[in-house]
């Protein structure tokens, strides 16, 4: 999308083109942030995907079905658990034809991801599974001296405890700052990400960092989860005091926290999933999480407040 948004932005704004139907193919990230987009803009708006749910993989099933109908209350068709077999049409784009439906459409959108790109080093350097070069916590590949960083380069993954690929622009800073020392000569090794991510559409915001329970036992892990719903706030405060949801995600071998998944219409939730990151990456277990000091003030949040709570009620 971003190689080909000022055409998309030109196409959209010609009255001409008559783009008044939009299929966006990927519920992921940037698909389903753009399909908001879409409809803010007056369009006719249908979501596809293969998989039977909207942001797959960052977060588990309840979570996703969450966002899922507050796309669906947006007028957002929601084409799940469907395959794309061609875009059609006479000169221009006029039906989306997948293996359930066929669609008539005047714009097609593909956010499906991507392959990094790692031409520059084609069968010189050795590749991760996914075709990323692979790096060292230095950011130096299999070539002594030479160094990958951003998209193109694995990543060392806290969460898994082993070398993985997660594709986030905080990442790539990241791994800028570790590659740059060490190509300079300054040694410097990377402390690895837990893959902290967040997005808001429509005003309902949901962040998340590490595993879900379903990739935590994908890794081989002995995962569980604990959780809690409540009130951002004390209940005798009447306004701007919205429900939270929450998810940790913990092995139940040796305690420690794995992931965790946080949704409300309260945007201070973000800073939340800053702490689980540092607990992910400094292995902190559930049951000291139950203890740690958070800080309390009704105009913020409850002394017992959503986070204690799911710790306390981990099992």
């Amino acid at each position: 999308m971003y190689q080909n948004a000022e055409e998309v932005i030109e196409k959209l704004q010609d009255k001409s083109k008559h783009i008044e139907r939009v299929a966006v193919v990927g519920g992921g990230y940037i698909g389903v942030e753009l399909a908001e987009a879409f409809e803010r803009l007056g369009k006719e708006v249908v979501l596809v995907d293969i998989v039977d749910t909207v942001l797959n993989g960052y977060y588990d099933k309840d979570f996703t079905e969450m966002m899922a109908k507050n796309l669906e209350e947006h007028n957002i068709r929601l084409a799940l658990e469907q395959t794309v077999q061609a875009v059609e049409g006479d000169g221009k784009v006029e039906r989306l034809v997948t293996d359930k439906e066929t669609f008539d459409v005047d714009m097609v959108v593909l956010a499906v991801g991507f392959r990094p790109n790692t031409s520059l080093g084609a069968g010189k350097i050795e590749l991760f599974r996914n075709g990323a070069f692979l790096v060292d916590k230095k950011q130096e590949t299999s070539i002594p001296g030479v160094f990958a960083v951003g998209d193109c380069a694995t990543i060392y993954d806290n969460a898994r405890q082993d070398t993985s690929y997660i594709a986030l622009a905080s990442n790539a800073v990241r791994s800028g700052i570790v590659g740059a020392h060490n190509a300079c000569g300054h040694e410097l090794e990377g402390i690895g990400v837990q893959g902290s991510n967040g997005i808001s559409i429509y005003g309902l915001h949901m962040v998340s960092t590490g595993l879900t329970l379903e990739k935590a036992k994908q890794a081989g892990y002995n995962a569980v989860e604990t959780g809690f719903n409540d009130l951002q706030k004390p209940e005798f405060i009447k306004h701007d005091n919205q429900e939270v949801a929450i998810k940790i995600v913990f092995d139940k071998d040796t305690r420690v926290i794995l992931g965790a998944q946080m949704v409300s219409r309260d945007i201070s939730i973000s800073m939340g999933i800053h702490m689980f990151s540092l607990a992910i990456q400094e292995h902190v277990t559930i049951d000291k999480l139950a203890l740690t000091d958070l800080f309390f003030l009704p105009h913020f949040n409850k002394p017992y407040n959503y986070i204690t709570m799911a710790a306390l009620s981990a099992e």
